[in-house]
Order: structure tokens, then sequence, then C-alpha cells
């Protein structure tokens, strides 16, 4: 059941009409289960002042492309009543006309633009109007049975109107049935949602929830757990053998749906997927439809459903399922799109959003981190529903025509318009050791402002996490993943890079970057100091390299890697023979990787930086002193002593090496490989020819 989270006093500090409004909505969009993401939208009638000083009527709507869950006053739209009442008299209404007409309705021309259901709410002669998705309606109004059942209810309190999609004549439709029926307290939209009235905000949002806790109780008093979906075919895996399939096989995924335009992806193997893919009528219920229009965006009409039987030993065997499944998906998709389209259409990417494997979960593709979020949110919602109406009778959906006359509906996409547009690393997912330092960070969130999400992997897990969390609040949630790794650990690097893809799908740019550094005269360089350069800056280079080359190859789409050398890598430096020999492997490393890594579309550079002592843990260690005793002088005079070193006569920061790494992942640099590239102020002695 549904509870209501009204707050009167919180209520009651909403001083007018458009914060009633907006408080109720949040609540609205707070629970999924009543309304889905980005979809639904409320309404309130109020008096303002206009800029002439008249009280007018107006009608504040939820503005197209936001969500409830998070609007603000800025989201909503606010029309002219008397300008929009005398459209009820119309017969017909283009949606372009109807667009048009409601621009000039607008008593802020720097609204956005109205909701497509902007007249629904305008015609109900009510003060409040809330149209919601609620799980429970949508299980009553997908059931082949839903009219009859729900005059069982609720008797004669409801007006029920037939598929149309949104617009004019759905609009009028409804005000219609509501007008005819004096008992009417709300409208049931079959294969799509709910309307509910008030006279009051509180009293709007008390009976959306009355209405849905009715449909509720009706529909779970009839759900038998045990035969829902058919009863079970296919018992879940046990959790650490299906997430340790999932981070195998979603590489293998990445690959098969990402054509011209990446993918990112995300893992779901929450309970009621786990019994919806286990279910033995599962596979043909999914293909049924979407179970609300709202869906259709950023779901498709039906999911992937794999035929397969769970086996934690069989990852290769579901790899090969799943590359043909994807591809026969992607044909099917494309013969639906021909069958359907209209002058104008543009296909969209033609994989699958949604891929259910039995036994391990739900996997779903996405232009970034949330988007796929989005598309696994809406697809709980779809499992929702589907359980709901095979408890009632038969879940039914929209004729295949009609569902693709949302998904490539103007006026629905116009709401994907509204997103920033992608930039150069978009879609790509950044693998950076050592993220946690100064170079890492500044890698990082360089290569997030661009686009990027990115995997901070670093011994320091809490410098990670802080850095990471820094992303996230300022990019949005799931754009940064802190992992702790040991780069001189074979299993550490390949669990790290295992998280990758179980968070994202794999990876596309490695920022091969731990470092530490010693000094000391080569006489007096021990085996241990020998090996701790060695194993960090060779070894450790070559584990996270050699994890990342055969998820790349997996993928089949490509890769970079930016190894950070030094100069040290083509210079002698004087004290730090260890250091110095482990810069030269990585950067020799890095040659023999790009020579091996070209026929799979796999790039590999190097950068050689100087002297970076902002933010650097090696530099605020013995290094520092090491390197002032070397060179006969006090640690404080460091950064001056390399500042005049170069002939530039300039420092270097992080930053300036973040912008050559940014160089290297980016399409600039799409036919360049093996290059090494010094960032260092110019000092003659490193320059590499």
């Amino acid at each position: 059941m549904v509870q209501s989270l009204w707050d009167h006093v919180k209520a009651s500090e909403q001083r007018d009409g458009l914060a009633q409004l907006v408080y109720r909505s949040n609540l609205i969009g707070a629970d999924r289960r009543v309304c889905n993401w980005g979809g639904g939208n409320t309404s309130a009638k109020t008096t303002v002042t206009d800029f002439r000083g008249r009280d007018v009527e107006v009608m504040y709507v939820k503005g197209s492309g936001s969500d409830l869950a998070t609007m603000k006053a800025g989201n909503f739209t606010g029309l002219r009543l008397e300008d929009i009442r005398p459209l009820f008299e119309r017969d017909a209404m283009t949606d372009e006309e109807m667009v048009a007409y409601l621009g000039h309705c607008m008593i802020d021309a720097k609204h956005p633009r109205a909701s497509i259901e902007t007249l629904l709410h305008a015609f109900l002669p009510f003060k409040h109007v809330d149209h919601t998705h609620p799980d429970a309606i949508i299980s009553l109004c997908c059931a082949d049975n839903g009219k009859q059942l729900a005059k069982e209810i609720f008797g004669d309190r409801f007006v029920w109107v037939p598929y149309v999609r949104p617009g004019f004549a759905l609009s009028k439709l409804i005000a219609q049935g509501v007008l005819g029926n004096p008992q009417a307290e709300l409208v049931l939209m079959e294969k799509h949602g709910l309307v509910t009235w008030g006279e009051t905000s509180e009293e709007a949002y008390a009976q959306t929830i009355k209405i849905i806790n009715e449909a509720a109780a009706f529909i779970e008093a009839r759900v038998n757990e045990a035969k829902l979906f058919g009863g079970t075919k296919h018992a879940a895996l046990p959790a650490d053998d299906r997430r340790s399939l999932a981070a195998q096989v979603m590489p293998t995924i990445r690959g098969a749906v990402s054509g011209a335009k990446k993918m990112i992806l995300t893992f779901d193997d929450e309970a009621d997927v786990l019994a919806f893919v286990g279910g033995a009528d599962s596979a043909a219920l999914s293909q049924v439809g979407a179970a609300c229009p709202d869906h259709l965006v950023h779901t498709k009409v039906v999911p992937l459903f794999i035929d397969w039987t769970p086996d934690a030993s069989d990852a290769e065997g579901l790899k090969a399922i799943l590359k043909e499944s994807v591809a026969a998906y992607k044909k099917q998709y494309e013969a639906y799109f021909e069958r359907n389209k209209n002058e104008g259409d543009v296909m969209f990417e033609a994989a699958p959003r949604v891929i259910l494997i039995p036994g391990v979960g739900m996997i779903n593709t996405g232009k970034s981190w949330a988007n796929a979020k989005v598309s696994g949110a809406l697809y709980h919602r779809a499992i929702a529903v589907m359980r709901g109406a095979t408890a009632l009778g038969n879940f039914v959906s929209l004729s295949e025509n009609e569902s693709f006359n949302v998904e490539y509906w103007p006026l629905e996409l116009y709401k994907l318009s509204l997103a920033p547009a992608e930039a150069e690393f978009s879609r790509k997912i950044a693998f950076i050791t050592g993220g946690a330092g100064g170079i890492g960070s500044e890698t990082a969130r360089r290569l997030v402002s661009e686009g990027a999400h990115v995997v901070l992997a670093d011994l320091n897990l809490e410098g990670a996490e802080r850095v990471a969390g820094e992303i996230n609040e300022r990019h949005g949630e799931g754009r940064a993943l802190a992992v702790k790794m040991d780069v001189t650990s074979e299993e550490a690097v390949i669990a790290a890079i295992a998280e990758t893809a179980l968070a994202y799908g794999g990876l596309d740019i490695v920022v091969n970057n731990a470092g530490l550094a010693t000094s000391s005269p080569f006489g007096r360089t021990s085996l241990q100091e020998w090996n701790l350069n060695i194993n960090v800056l060779g070894t450790g280079y070559f584990l996270v390299a050699r994890e990342a080359f055969k998820l790349m190859q997996e993928q089949a789409i490509g890769g970079n890697m930016v190894f950070i050398g030094s100069k040290n890598s083509i210079y002698a430096g004087k004290s730090a023979s260890a250091y110095s020999s482990a810069k030269a492997l990585e950067a020799h490393l890095a040659r023999c990787i790009a020579a091996e890594g070209g026929e799979f579309g796999i790039r590999v550079n190097t950068i050689l930086p100087d002297a970076i002592l902002q933010g650097s843990a090696i530099w605020n260690s013995s290094w520092r002193n090491e390197r002032a005793a070397a060179y006969g002088i006090e640690p404080d005079q460091l950064e001056e002593y390399y500042r005049k070193r170069t002939t530039l006569l300039v420092n270097i920061y992080p930053r300036d090496i973040a912008e050559g790494i940014a160089f290297f992942a980016s399409s600039r640099a799409d036919k360049t490989t093996g290059c090494m590239l010094t960032i260092d102020g110019g000092v003659p002695a490193a320059f590499t020819r």
C-alpha cells in the first residue's frame, strides 16, 4: 500500500498556490509506485497579478521534460485560463496547433513549454488536478478485463476512457466523461494511468493516494505469489555468482550494443527483477509491450529476454548467446521502424535498452549511467504492472503502431532535446590509477567536465572517495566511482577492473598514473628500493594495462591508454636509478602495447611530466628532501629551482598533465599511438627528438 507523505507543518509553510503545487508534486514523484520517473503532471488554478496590475486567473502546470520528484517553481508553466477555455468548443486540434496556441497563453515567455497534457488539466473544472501512473492503477488499466473490474472497485465513481494518445482529443474526451458523470471521482485511462482532483492541494493529493490504495488492496487480495509469472522456472544464482557473471559478460554486451554511439551499462539484481526473469511465463509476457506509454522512449517497446539456463560456470556460453541475441534484436527493431515510420522519422539506436537474463538479473543501456538507470527504474514499474495485471487477468499493451507513434512522437522527443548536448567524452568510461592524487584527481575532473564517467582507483580509498564524492555532487550521481586497488596485486587489479565493468559495462580510457619515487646514489640503492620501484611503476602498470587490454578486446570497440611516465623515462636522473629505470620501462611497455593494440583500435601513448609538486603525494614524501639534497638546495627551494631549469621558465601543474591526457584520450588524437609527449616546461636533456 502507498503511504501518504503529507506533512501539515511543511505544507503550511507554502505561502502561495505555486509553492503548494511544487510541494504536492514532489510528494507524488517521491514514490515511484505513484508516478514514473519523468512522467505524470500536476496543476493548480489560482489568481495572480499580471504585469499591468490586473488579477488574472492562471493555471500552473508541469513543464515538459521535468520530473515531479525534483521539480521547482521554475519548472512549471503559467497559462491564462481565459485564453485556454474557449478551446473546449473546438472539434479538433493538431498537436502543432495546440503547442503554438499554448505558447500564446503563457504569462511569462521564460517559462518552459507546457506539458503535453495541459488541456487535460485546463478542461477539468477543478482547482487542483493530478495525472499519475500508479502501478496498481496501470495494472488495472492494462488488464484485459480492467474496465469490468473497475466497476467492482469503484462502482459509478470512475470514468473509463479508451486509449488515445495524449493531446486535444484525449483531453476533451476526459472532460466530457467527467462532466457527464456527477459521481465521478477519478478517470481511468486505458493502458495509461489515473486522473484525480480536489479543491485544495491537500485534498487532491489525499484523493490520489486513496484511489491508488483501493486498487492496490483489490489486486493484492488476488495475488498468488507462487503462481506469479507462471511460477518459477529458473531460480536466481547466488549473489556472488550472478554479479561475477554480470561483470564478465557486460563488456561483451557493451560492445554488442555500441554502434556509432557507445553505451553505458548498469546491472540490477533486485528481488522483483530476479523473480520476473525466473518466471515460466516471463519470456512471453515481456514481449507483449510497454506497461505505460511514458516508458517507451527509455525502454523501447519490448526488452531483450535471453533464452539461457542459468549456469555460473558458463560465462563463455552466455557471451555467445548475448552476441547473437543483441544482433537479432537490432534487426527486429530496424524492421519495426521500417514498418511504422512516418515521413521525417529518424531511427534511434536499434540496440535494446533492457536486457533480462534468467538467474542473473537485468542489464540496462543508455547514453549515460543516469540514463541507463532511468530505463531500469521504468522496467521495475513494468514488472510491478505485469504482476498486478496478470493477477487480475491477462496483461495487454498498446498495438505496435500505437507504440511506435508514442516512441517517435515529436512532442515526446522534445523532452529529450532538453538534455545537455553530448561532449567529447560522453558515453566513455575512464579508469584512473592514483586517482586520489594531484594528477589523478585533476584528470578525473577534466574528463568528467566533458561527459566522461570515471573510476578512481587508489590505495588511498578515503582520498579517492572524497574526489568521487565531489565530482558526483557537481555533475550528478553515478559519474564517478572510487575503488581501492594496489597496482602490485594481480588479484586486486582484476577485481577493480571487474568492479568497473559491473558499474558501467566496461571502459574506454585507462590512465596508468599510480606512482611513487625514491632517490639514492646508485651504490647505495638497495634491492628493496629497486624492487619497490619496479613493482609499482613497472609491474603495476603492466597488470593494469593487461587487464584493461583484455577487456577492451572483449568489447571490440577500441580503447585508449595513457601512461604517465616522467622526464626520467628518457633522462638519466641523478641518484634515481631505480625510479628512472622503472619509468623507462613504462615508456617502452606503452610502445609495445601500442604495437599490438593497433589491430583492435587500442591506442597507447605516454606523457612525460616533470617536477609536479602541487597536490602530489610523492612530492610531499621523503622524495622532496632527497631531490633537494641531490641538487644541494633546501626543500622549499625546489619549485623555483625546477622553474628556472626549464627553457620556458614555467612551473608544471596537475592541470597541465590532465590537459595532455585529455588530448591523447580525445578524438583529436585518433590517429596517434606509440607517442611520447613532454609536458615539462622544456628540459633540453629530456627532449624526445
